[in-house]
């Protein structure tokens, strides 16, 4: 198996900044979706990443036609990415609303980087290392003290296990746009065109399911304001810098940084929501942080026999 050759510092530099703003637009949008309660959770789904996958592709529409040819002999991860796209929001909100705005991000962004990396071991032979799998173990241990809290308040967490169940689907579906949409730049598609297109098809197929569930939104203007808040700003805005950190960075590298979001939305849920953990859960978001942090820090590199040699021959 072959690994991946690192990144230049300066464009991986670039990719860190621009995928920890990512995560912390994404953050806001529990506790945004809590100020719309009324609204069904695959409604809100629907509206905020169809309604920004829409606005991703009208920004790209030049780069998607001048890179349609490539698109349709690529079209196997376009077609996988794009119905990623669409189960994620559908997934990752029912998962919010049913095991809590904590709970439900940190199961959903915290599988995805461990899924992410074995998705390239399996497709493109990256080595899973021991450091990977302390990461692992670090953030399966955070996400299984999760599932394991049942939250203070019923009302907050009306049903655990299946949120955190659809908070594995949305794990699985996010680190496989993230894949297929990296794959696609790694065929030589322009970024902004790759990312477009995915998520502009995507958004299309979420469409009916706004026209059917979508009512609820034009009951109120806080409703409404809710919708366009998650539309553009965590959903657009957010998926633009994401884009731009996976042109950058390996796509585990990147899922790995949105690990950022759960801090955001828990940070957010205790002081906006009300929502609270036990000293177990609070545990389990530490460790899934400690995995993020694990992944990324740079470890002190060996000193070779030939870099002995060199170093020994300057010092003379």
């Amino acid at each position: 198996m072959t690994t991946r050759p690192a990144p230049a510092a300066p464009a991986r530099m670039i990719g860190v900044l621009f995928g920890l703003l990512a995560a912390t637009a994404w953050g806001t949008t529990g506790t945004a979706a809590t100020f719309a309660p009324e609204v069904p959770a695959v409604a809100i789904g629907a509206a905020a990443m169809g309604i920004g996958g829409m606005l991703q592709a009208l920004i790209a529409i030049r780069g998607i036609r001048s890179e349609r040819g490539a698109l349709l002999r690529h079209r196997r991860p376009l077609l996988v990415g794009a119905i990623c796209v669409a189960i994620y929001p559908l997934a990752f909100y029912a998962s919010m609303r049913l095991a809590g705005v904590t709970i439900g991000t940190v199961i959903s962004i915290g599988s995805a980087p461990l899924i992410s990396a074995l998705i390239e071991n399996r497709v493109e032979g990256t080595r899973l290392t021991l450091r990977w799998g302390i990461g692992a173990a670090l953030g399966i241990g955070g996400m299984a003290l999760l599932g394991a809290m049942e939250g203070n308040h019923e009302a907050l967490a009306p049903n655990v296990p299946l949120g955190v169940a659809l908070g594995l689907l949305a794990g699985m579906t996010y680190a496989l746009y993230a894949w297929c949409a990296r794959r696609l730049m790694q065929h030589g598609i322009e970024a902004r065109a790759a990312m477009g297109a995915t998520f502009g098809l995507g958004g299309l197929l979420l469409m009916p399911v706004l026209f059917a569930a979508g009512d609820p939104f034009l009951d109120s203007a806080s409703n409404l304001m809710v919708g366009i808040y998650m539309a553009t700003v965590p959903m657009f805005l957010g998926y633009v810098a994401f884009g731009i950190a996976l042109s950058r960075l390996p796509s585990s590298q990147v899922t790995t940084l949105t690990l950022f979001e759960p801090v955001v939305a828990a940070l957010l849920a205790i002081a906006v929501v009300g929502e609270r953990l036990p000293p177990l859960g609070w545990l389990g978001v530490g460790l899934i942080i400690a995995c993020l942090f694990w992944n990324e820090a740079p470890l002190p590199r060996r000193r070779t026999r030939r870099t002995r040699t060199r170093l020994s021959a300057l010092r003379r």
